[in-house]
């Protein structure tokens, strides 16, 4: 005879061990900042739903979900399945099954339309920083710790190619119109980039860009700077001497790679001088590295530059919390 299954609630409250999944969601429900992001959609949420149908899903549950689909890499179909299998994903977004309805995936994918087309997920990004730097976590220039000791520093990533689907086994039968293929080494590769500055104390990144893959990473130089800069780091393709005089005062350095001369080879102090920038530029790995795998971005989902940009700001959001959960929650 099989045994009377118990009420969720309680067979949750005789669990022994809290899994993996529960202790990651149950850190980040402490340090996303719900108060601040919630007041900045909520003018751009629809109060009730369609004319004639079920009233509008509550705007907490939602932004919950959809930051749900981005730590655990869930397309809207997929969402809402995960929705109804697992009881941890449920009660971080607030829903008791049989009580509560669990949105479909057609609200999912509304939600995430409306964030792409009102530009939220960029307003999330910068809401996140600024939530930071209140905290009093060290980001760009405005919240210095120590400012005679410390000055502003930016260190800068590009050539961060993020694949696409190169098949062409679609309804449109043809590859992404707006990705670009580009060699790198002795590779071919498929889809576009993601530029980030990253702050050199602590691995956060402050600005991004994204662009085709075709695109020089040069071309979005300015873009990636807050302009209190006294240091930069960047690899060799930002090579440039009007660029390199800006850093040539006191109190400033330089961290871009040396280049060797056409047909020589590299000084020995240069030498030196690109393994102790290469000791530094290290920890503008860690962001991607956490969306990759901590989040398991490692490829486009959508067609089009518009809404991969707009999930890689949510993306770099997260990533920015999660590199610094322990802080928060201390």
């Amino acid at each position: 005879m099989p045994k009377q299954p118990a009420f969720p609630g309680l067979r949750d409250a005789m669990k022994k061990k809290q899994t993996r999944r529960e202790l990651f969601l149950s850190e980040m429900n402490v340090v996303v900042p719900w108060g601040r992001l919630l007041g900045l959609i909520e003018p751009h949420y629809p109060k009730t739903g369609r004319k004639g149908g079920r009233p509008a899903m509550p705007l907490e549950t939602m932004l919950r979900v959809y930051f749900l689909q981005n730590w655990y890499a869930l397309s809207d179909p997929m969402a809402e399945e995960t929705l109804y299998d697992s009881e941890a994903m449920r009660r971080f977004a607030g829903i008791e099954l049989g009580d509560d309805r669990i949105p479909d995936e057609t609200t999912i994918l509304n939600f995430r339309h409306l964030l792409e087309q009102k530009g939220l997920t960029e307003a999330i990004f910068a809401d996140v920083n600024a939530h930071l730097a209140d905290k009093g976590i060290t980001l760009r220039s405005g919240t210095l710790v120590d400012v005679s000791r410390r000055t502003p520093s930016v260190r800068v990533s590009l050539r961060k190619i993020i694949d696409a689907p190169s098949s062409t086994k679609n309804k449109e039968k043809t590859r992404d119109p707006e990705m670009s293929s580009i060699k790198k080494g002795n590779d071919w590769y498929f889809g576009m980039k993601a530029h980030v500055g990253v702050d050199s104390r602590n691995g956060l990144v402050h600005s991004l860009e994204t662009t085709t893959a075709r695109v020089h990473d040069s071309q979005v130089w300015d873009g990636l700077l807050h302009g209190d800069e006294t240091s930069v780091w960047a690899d060799k393709g930002y090579v440039n001497a009007e660029r390199a005089a800006e850093f040539a005062g006191p109190g400033k350095f330089w961290g871009v790679m040396r280049k060797a001369p056409v047909g020589g080879e590299l000084h020995p102090l240069d030498d030196r001088i690109n393994r102790l920038i290469a000791k530094v530029r290290a920890k503008v790995e860690h962001p991607f590295r956490v969306i990759k795998r901590q989040f398991g971005h490692v490829g486009t989902r959508y067609r089009g530059l518009a809404k991969n940009r707009a999930q890689l700001f949510t993306l770099f959001a997260l990533g920015n919390l999660f590199m610094v959960r322990r802080k928060l929650v201390a």
